[in-house]
């Protein structure tokens, strides 16, 4: 009996549904590659030219953090492979590497972690703030990015029967290869910081300003050890002091931290509702000539405080929750 040789004859609905599913499979790949490279620090203008930032994996860092996590550092170490997960999703994708066994079922797990976690989220904060999806890029509520992972988990449901590549020869030399290279990537382009000792200064600060006004402190900031931060209301950068400062408070609230504010009350709710640091204590102080002598030129200056001396200065950077328990523990 002759074998049959001639070629298998498709449908027009077989290359109907994988056109569907490469279209669908290519802006899945897109949205991973998108996520990485904002939390490495990739932004885009509005003229849409691209542009790098310094530091971009801090804030989701802060997510780790935020879950429980005290070190800094480890917290930075599981950034960055979470962002590498998502490099390496994206580019097995693209590569269409063990797609129906090995890439569609880590895809969806992956999704399915972070959308347990922004319901944590949601469960703790309400359904405010930015959960850090797409980096500083693309701000999204948690509710939005929950809406977004369920919808792409159901488009990697969608692709499991539309678009069921087969393997191909070599297909576990380039997976190895990928992964390596994802691995990698966000440690090379987004180095971790190992030092979070802030800057040793001993130097004495007169706090008595903040004692003469109708409005003073619940706590003596000028006994004892405290973690005092100055902040202006609309600084950027001193909002993302304040959202550290909201989530180390909350998961260590026996380290002493005190925020002076300085600005327009009409800023206070704002400041409040984007950093979620309103349980901190803090001070609204209305005295621009005192708030400038006692923080410095430039905010936010954050101070570690032992009785009027200035012993440690800290950068954005540097606010380590397990370095600063240990220093008002008396370790340092």
């Amino acid at each position: 009996m002759t074998e049959n040789l001639a070629p298998i004859k498709h449908t027009t609905g077989f290359y109907i549904k994988r056109t569907i599913g490469l279209i669908l499979l290519l802006t899945l790949a897109a949205v991973f590659l998108f996520s990485a490279l904002t939390k490495i620090g990739l932004g885009v203008r509005e003229n849409y030219s691209l542009y790098w930032t310094f530091q971009g994996v801090d804030q989701f860092t802060w997510t780790f953090i935020d879950m429980g996590i005290n070190s800094q550092l480890w917290a930075g170490v599981i950034a960055r492979v979470m962002v590498a997960l998502e490099f390496m999703i994206g580019i097995f994708l693209l590569a269409h590497i063990f797609l129906k066994s090995v890439t569609y079922p880590i895809t969806i797990a992956i999704l399915s972690i972070f959308t347990i976690y922004l319901f944590i989220l949601m469960g703790i904060h309400g359904n405010t703030g930015d959960c850090g999806c797409f980096g500083e890029q693309v701000i999204m509520t948690p509710l939005q990015g929950i809406i977004k992972n369920v919808i792409m988990i159901a488009v990697v449901v969608a692709l499991m029967y539309l678009y069921p590549v087969k393997p191909y020869k070599h297909q576990e030399w380039i997976a190895l290869v990928i992964a390596m290279g994802a691995i990698v990537t966000p440690f090379i382009m987004d180095p971790i910081n190992a030092s979070t000792t802030p800057t040793a200064i001993n130097e004495a600060i007169d706090l008595t300003p903040l004692y003469e006004k109708e409005k003073v402190p619940q706590v003596e900031l000028r006994k004892g050890k405290h973690i005092v931060a100055f902040m202006s209301l609309t600084c950027p950068h001193c909002r993302k002091a304040a959202k550290k400062f909201g989530i180390i408070h909350q998961t260590n609230p026996d380290i002493p931290i005190y925020m002076v504010l300085a600005g327009n009350p009409k800023n206070v709710t704002p400041f409040f509702q984007e950093t979620k640091s309103e349980k901190v204590p803090y001070i609204l102080f209305r005295d621009p000539e005192n708030f400038l002598k006692m923080a410095g030129p430039a905010v936010p200056a954050i101070y570690f405080i032992d009785n009027g001396v200035k012993e440690k200065e800290a950068n954005l950077f540097q606010l380590d929750p397990q370095y600063m328990k240990e220093w008002a523990a008396h370790k340092h």
